[in-house]
């Protein structure tokens, strides 16, 4: 498996120097997030701005995987709305094939308790994966539905539903096991009977509970607010999240690509070590993880 760096770990470095602290860590290539106004980030439909991380990262040698957008528009009621975030996916598209990138990560619209009219939502939703997975397979990309919070595949249940429905081999799981973790959803072998034949990407990252009996608690979707959190960021390897064993279910489910760490520093710098110290020693501890998973020992791996 190839470990690669999240650019939600860079927020106070360019483009171009995150994909620099990537290639010192040792990482093997990037996830860069898709989005307006952040630093470390690609904006949106700007192709000169890709055109130049694309040089770059063959410069470093560090190739950019994968793109994270955050539209969750797509299931909106309003027309308006659902089309511009179909555009934004679209563009989202276009961007990767530019980059070289295989994969995107997507947000299965947006769904909290106070909405209605679930089965509208999600019959939205999934129309709207149809329409986006031949575009992407054109493009050689995969679309990777994430588990995650504020969405409507908060579980992998609802997640492995969706891609099922959807029934494109374009479109596949974004396996996060501390998501599901922190919202106290399915556990890691429940998660992998429900979804462990579709994964197309895999998020790591790890946590501790402040409160392991707190309700899980989420006014926005990309991320838990100071005030709503139960748990603390932690590097891989050092949190409740046993990932030797996950990976070794994973690969025995198929999935033998690439690891993205999330590193959760724009986010929550305060529970972290800087960028430069974190991913160095997280791609550290998931190389020993994924040693530990394959059954080698200390000795073995130095020969």
């Amino acid at each position: 498996m190839r470990i690669i760096g999240h650019t939600l770990g860079t927020p106070e470095q360019t483009l171009p120097e995150a994909l620099q602290l990537f290639a010192s860590a040792g990482l093997e290539g990037a996830e860069v997030i898709y989005q307006n106004d952040y630093r470390s980030g690609l904006p949106i439909r700007d192709d000169a701005a890709a055109a130049e991380a694309a040089r770059v990262a063959d410069d470093l040698g560090v190739p950019v995987m994968g793109l994270s957008p955050y539209t969750t528009g797509i299931n909106h009621e309003d027309p308006a709305q659902r089309r511009a975030a179909l555009d934004e996916l679209r563009s989202a598209i276009d961007c990767a094939h530019r980059v070289g990138a295989t994969r995107i990560r997507v947000y299965a619209g947006s769904w909290g308790a106070d909405r209605t009219d679930h089965a509208a939502h999600w019959e939205r939703l999934r129309s709207a994966l149809t329409e986006l997975a031949p575009l992407a397979a054109d493009a050689g990309v995969r679309l990777c539905v994430e588990n995650h919070f504020g969405t409507m595949t908060q579980s992998a249940k609802d997640t492995a539903r969706l891609i099922r429905e959807v029934d494109s081999p374009a479109v596949r799981v974004l396996y996060d096991q501390a998501n599901l973790t922190f919202t106290h959803d399915e556990a890691w072998p429940e998660a992998l009977r429900e979804q462990g034949d579709l994964i197309g990407h895999v998020h790591v990252k790890d946590l501790v509970f402040t409160d392991p009996n707190a309700p899980f608690v989420a006014s926005e979707t990309a991320r838990v607010k100071a005030d709503e959190r139960a748990v603390r960021s932690r590097v891989v390897g050092e949190g409740v999240v046993p990932w030797a064993e996950i990976l070794r279910a994973v690969k025995q489910n198929g999935y033998d690509d690439v690891l993205s760490l999330e590193y959760e520093y724009r986010w929550h710098p305060q529970d972290l070590p800087a960028p430069e110290e974190g991913f160095a020693r997280s791609a550290r501890a998931l190389r020993a993880l994924l040693d530990q998973a394959a059954g080698l020992t200390p000795a073995e791996v130095s020969r």
